[in-house]
């Protein structure tokens, strides 16, 4: 992959700090990882660094000094694709690319397309697993994060060559199924023959199972001894009885044709669902495994993993009545994976607070030998939080994503409706732009805020269609591909034909090329809300253009031809950056 050009100044200043090193200027042992390159406000270049900053304070020198030392280092080596160094007060370093470069890259645009910042298939794989949404319970807002950062994570590294493998970890085991088993069986299915029984577990839907599995715990409440009853049914299916497991079939039958369908209207597919109950055969080799490492021991009748050290508190395998645990389940996923497909890099996306159980299987992992510490990655997101705290199934405090899901929707619709220039849509086509506007709104409000965020559930910012939103940006590429339309000219791009560039011009043209590194920034920091916050800072750029100068009807013909070919890569690139995150973008709105 041809490095970026951020990548390339890092590179720059790394040789002058070496340079500077062999003199004595300084210190031997300044930690070159600590070079910081930022994208300044407009007018202070394209690049800054308070490199000199941070060496003038080190060793106790002027700063504006050091710059002055830099940046003739710097100069020695001819980057031809910096215009002009700059030195600010207290000691920043600005760096200007050259009108050359920038309009080189706006061609490489036009051509490339979908193709721009693109990188080359390399031999390194990763896996992500996400989503991991729970059999037997509707898909709650709870698992809206964990889908779409992980969609959008697993899309970065794809874009970048890496082989992704997507996983959707399928809760579809545990002591939960015990309890749903309990209150189907005692509530509706007693008494019932197994012909029966197949028929009334048929006609449940998600909302019956989660209705009844609140029911228990209300229930449980007043009866302490459900506690075991629950216990002792998912003890029965692990037994393979075939009640237990003729409930758990229905269940994991029902779910998935509700998930499938919520995956198909979020424009999400993973890889492979593959459920918990799949690692059930494989937990008895990692037990043994554990064993003859002397990393398994029994206590209080219980079977758990002891940490050297005691570093982590110890981790349950096998509960006194022998069941199996998410971390029993989780370790034998992860040998699973490393047999199967032999990931360079796991990529976890579950919430913050499974952080602990988190470090117990991955830490279980390295000591078992099979993997390192740095081939793995746990994505904490926040959660989504009512004003009182936490939802909770068990209380029945849930929010249904399809019903945020269809009320964005709905809004869309309205909002698409009442525009003048949509008076002539189609039924069908009001219905698909609406779902990309609505789900877009969705997404965006999310992936927006950088993944370790807490968010409280609020309808109206949910659902915000203004301001810096997926209907934003949008709107920005509708408005593009219209003035595009218009044109009667479409011819590409000649550089040689650019007369001075406006301020409007210079800002789009110098963010467009950004596009390579700050898709590699949010992969690299596992930030998808990285790539949002320059989509809408590009879209706010072009705006200000159209607002400011006149595209089709510009007083030169050489301004036409380059304002028609900002409005184009524009688009492709605003365009590019959703499909990234996972939202579609309509031709028109």
């Amino acid at each position: 992959m041809v490095a970026t050009l951020k990548e390339q100044l890092n590179f720059l200043l790394k040789e002058a700090i070496r340079l500077l090193q062999s003199e004595g200027i300084v210190p031997a042992d300044f930690d070159l990882a600590k070079i910081k390159i930022d994208y300044p406000d407009y007018g202070r270049g394209d690049y800054a660094t308070g490199l000199a900053l941070q060496i003038g304070k080190l060793i106790g020198k002027n700063p504006m000094e050091i710059a002055e030392i830099l940046k003739k280092e710097i100069e020695k080596q001819h980057p031809i694709e910096f215009e002009r160094i700059e030195i600010a007060a207290p000691g920043f370093l600005n760096f200007y690319v050259s009108e050359k470069f920038l309009l080189g890259e706006l061609e490489k645009i036009l051509k490339e397309e979908n193709n721009y910042g693109r990188g080359k298939k390399n031999n390194k794989a990763v896996l992500v697993e996400y989503s991991a949404v729970n059999i037997a319970k509707p898909f709650g807002i709870g698992h809206l994060r964990s889908t779409i950062i992980g969609q959008a994570i697993y899309n970065l590294y794809g874009f970048l060559g890496w082989k992704t493998i997507g996983i959707n970890h399928l809760g579809d085991w545990g002591t939960q199924f015990g309890k749903l088993s309990y209150q189907l069986f005692e509530k509706k299915l007693k008494g019932a023959s197994s012909k029966e029984a197949v028929k009334i577990l048929g006609k449940l839907t998600l909302a019956d199972f989660e209705k009844i599995y609140v029911e228990f715990h209300q229930e449980a409440e007043g009866k302490p001894e459900m506690a075991d009853y629950g216990r002792q049914w998912f003890k029965k299916l692990e037994d393979g009885d075939k009640t237990a497991k003729m409930i758990w079939i229905a269940c994991v039958k029902t779910s998935l044709k509700e998930f499938n369908r919520i995956y198909g209207l979020l424009g999400v597919k993973i890889d492979h669902a593959i459920g918990e109950s799949f690692y059930l055969d494989k937990i008895a080799e990692v037990i043994n495994e554990a064993k003859e490492k002397g990393l398994a021991k029994e206590s209080q009748g219980a079977l758990i993993f002891e940490y050297p050290n005691e570093v982590l508190p110890p981790a349950m395998f096998l509960k006194s009545n022998e069941t199996s645990t998410y971390f029993s389940r989780d370790l034998a996923a992860i040998k699973y994976r490393i047999k199967q497909w032999h990931p360079d890099l796991f990529i976890y996306e579950i919430g913050s607070e499974q952080a602990l159980h988190v470090r117990q299987f991955f830490l279980a992992s390295e000591l078992l030998g099979w993997a390192q510490k740095s081939q793995f990655v746990h994505i904490g997101h926040g959660l989504y939080r009512t004003a009182e705290g936490k939802f909770s199934t068990r209380k029945g405090q849930t929010i249904h994503l399809e019903e945020v899901l269809n009320e964005a929707i709905v809004r869309a619709e309205k909002l698409i409706s009442g525009s003048e220039q949509n008076k002539n849509l189609k039924d069908k086509e009001k219905q698909q732009i609406s779902e990309m506007v609505g789900i877009g709104a969705i997404k965006y409000n999310d992936l927006s805020q950088h993944y370790s965020k807490e968010i409280i559930f609020d309808w109206d910012k949910m659902l915000n269609l203004k301001g810096n939103s997926g209907p934003y940006l949008q709107y920005v590429i509708a408005r593009c591909q219209s003035l595009l339309s218009k044109a009667k000219n479409r011819r590409g791009l000649d550089p040689r034909e650019v007369v001075e560039m406006a301020v409007e011009e210079r800002a789009v043209l110098g963010m467009l090329f950004k596009f390579p590194e700050i898709v590699a920034e949010a992969a690299k920091l596992f930030s998808p809300n990285l790539l949002c916050n320059f989509a809408y800072e590009l879209a706010q750029k072009y705006n200000l253009l159209y607002e400011k100068l006149p595209i089709l009807n510009a007083e030169k013909k050489e301004q036409k031809i380059f304002r028609l070919a900002l409005t184009k890569a524009t688009a492709q690139i605003l365009k590019n950056s959703l499909t990234l995150l996972g939202i579609k973008a309509p031709e028109r709105m």
